[in-house]
């Protein structure tokens, strides 16, 4: 696997995904885009990423699959994508010296605040992937953020300092290269999924959540996830459930 990185730096641009996507036939496996600012970033469920410009890292890796690139992945695995990405982003906090947990599937949190969001968008060769765009939007150094943002902090906020942007994204990169390995093997693969268990935000604890598909709040202890990587949900009468993405809402 080639190991070596790039890392462009934007002034400001509407979205790093959306960029990165619109380059993705000529661009390198573990290219990397990063703006300054953003006009119109994008969150999961199609909501959008609030950033201020300047204070925050907003960045888009871009993972080939194959010849020119990494170990193929089939679709049906994809979610190592959201597990390499997860686990970097805690193991960057860690040596900031906070300690995050991971939001099922692809938020990090620290204690009941979101300090991270992930958003994955992938192109298929048949049956396997042919790319990845990993779109990640940091919270560095902001200190306010809008009314509409329910629970935010910054790195900034709480570690009482000021961190640069350019050498954390760096930083997180060379991470990056650690857990990015371990997606070509399977013995790499079950590692990884063993240490995303091990930093699932609630994990094994009993909290309020609400089935979306319903509308109904229940409480339950999140016990792990099932081999499609839905979150297993035990129920207090001793059920387990599966959730997808979208058919689960935590109380926060």
């Amino acid at each position: 696997m080639k190991e070596d990185y790039r890392i462009k730096w934007l002034d400001r641009i509407d979205s790093t995904n959306n960029e990165t996507i619109r380059q993705a036939h000529s661009l390198d496996n573990l290219s990397v885009l990063a703006a300054y600012c953003q006009t119109a970033g994008r969150g999961q469920r199609g909501n959008t990423w609030l950033s201020q410009p300047g204070e925050n890292l907003t960045f888009s890796l871009f993972l080939r699959f194959g010849p020119d690139g990494l170990a193929p992945v089939p679709a049906s695995q994809q979610f190592l994508i959201s597990e390499m990405i997860t686990l970097t982003l805690t193991d960057f906090l860690a040596q900031c010296g906070v300690r995050g947990a991971i939001k099922w599937p692809n938020d990090i949190y620290v204690r009941d605040k979101k300090i991270c969001g992930v958003l994955i968008e992938s192109g298929l060769d048949g049956s396997h992937l042919a790319w990845s765009v990993v779109g990640v939007g940091l919270n560095l150094n902001q200190q306010d953020f809008p009314p509409q943002l329910m629970n935010p902090t910054s790195l900034a906020r709480l570690t009482k300092r000021q961190w640069p942007l350019e050498e954390s994204l760096e930083n997180i990169m060379r991470i990056s290269l650690k857990y990015i390995r371990l997606m070509n093997t399977d013995d790499g693969r079950e590692k990884l999924r063993e240490q995303y268990l091990g930093q699932l935000y609630r994990k094994d604890t009993r909290s309020p959540f609400v089935d979306a598909r319903t509308g109904e709040p229940f409480e339950g202890t999140i016990r792990g996830l099932s081999p499609q990587a839905k979150l297993l949900v035990e129920l207090p009468t001793g059920e387990c459930k599966e959730f997808d993405f979208k058919e689960i809402s935590y109380i926060i």
